[in-house]
C-alpha cells in the first residue's frame, strides 16, 4: 500500500468522525513523531529491555490509530444507528403531511437533538451556501460510518434524481431499520445463554475444586 492510498484510507475514517478540523496528514505526522519520541525515551531514560523497545513502539503505533480513529468511529456508528429509526420515522410523517424533502428535514431536525439530526442540520446549512440537496446528501454520506444510514441517504438521493416516490422509499427504509433493530435484539438475546454459561463455569469450577481438594488440603495441613 503506497503512501497516497494510506492517507486516503485514514482520511476516509477521519471523515467518519465528523470532525472537519482533523486530517490524515496531521494524524500520521503526530503518530510518527510520538512513536519516535517514545522509542528514544524508552532507550535513553529507562532500563527497558532494548530488544523489546521496537515491539513496544510498533504496538503504540497501531494502538494509537485504534484509540484515536477506529474505536471512536465504531462508537459513533452505533450512536447514529441508535438515532436513525426515530429520525426517519418522523421524517416520513413529515413527508406524508405534504412537506417537500427539504422542509421535512427542517421539521425533523428542529424536533430532535441527536447526532444524526446534527448531521442533517449541517447538510441543510450546506444547501444555504449553494449546494443542491442531492449534492449535500452525497457529501453527508462521506461523514456517516453506518452502512444502514447511508442506504437510506442513497435511497433519498435516487428518489429525487429519478422522480420516484419519496414516501414509499422512506416507508421501505423505515421497515428495513425496524427489521435490523429486531435482528440485533434477537442476536443479543441469543448471546445471553453463552454469557451465562461462561459465568457459571468461572464460578463453579473454583467451587468444585475447593470441594474436591478441600479435604486433601485440610489433611495435608493437619
Amino acid at each position: 500500500m503506497n503512501r497516497r492510498t494510506s492517507v486516503d484510507k485514514i482520511q476516509k475514517q477521519i471523515d467518519y468522525l465528523g470532525n472537519s478540523n482533523y486530517n490524515a496528514v496531521r494524524f500520521m505526522s503526530v503518530r510518527l513523531i510520538t512513536t519516535v519520541a517514545l522509542t528514544f525515551l524508552l532507550y535513553y531514560l529507562t532500563n527497558f529491555n532494548y530488544i523489546l523497545i521496537p515491539f513496544v513502539a510498533i504496538i503504540y503505533y497501531y494502538l494509537l490509530y485504534y484509540i484515536m480513529i477506529a474505536y471512536p468511529v465504531n462508537v459513533r456508528s452505533k450512536r447514529l444507528e441508535r438515532d436513525a429509526l426515530s429520525f426517519f420515522e418522523l421524517l416520513t410523517l413529515s413527508l406524508e403531511a405534504g412537506k417537500n424533502l427539504e422542509h421535512a428535514i427542517e421539521i425533523t431536525v428542529d424536533n430532535q437533538d441527536t447526532e444524526l439530526s446534527r448531521e442533517f442540520r449541517q447538510t441543510l446549512k450546506e444547501t444555504k451556501y449553494g449546494k443542491s440537496l442531492v449534492e449535500a446528501l452525497k457529501d453527508m454520506r462521506r461523514r456517516i460510518p453506518s452502512e444502514a444510514i447511508n442506504n437510506v441517504l442513497l435511497s433519498l438521493t435516487e428518489a429525487m434524481v429519478f422522480g420516484s416516490s419519496l414516501i414509499d422509499n422512506m416507508k421501505d427504509q423505515v421497515e428495513f431499520l425496524k427489521e435490523k433493530d429486531s435482528l440485533a435484539i434477537k442476536e443479543q438475546i441469543n448471546k445471553i445463554p453463552n454469557k451465562i454459561s461462561i459465568i457459571s463455569v468461572l464460578c463453579m469450577v473454583p467451587l468444585m475444586l475447593l470441594i474436591i481438594l478441600g479435604p486433601i488440603l485440610i489433611e495435608f495441613i493437619g
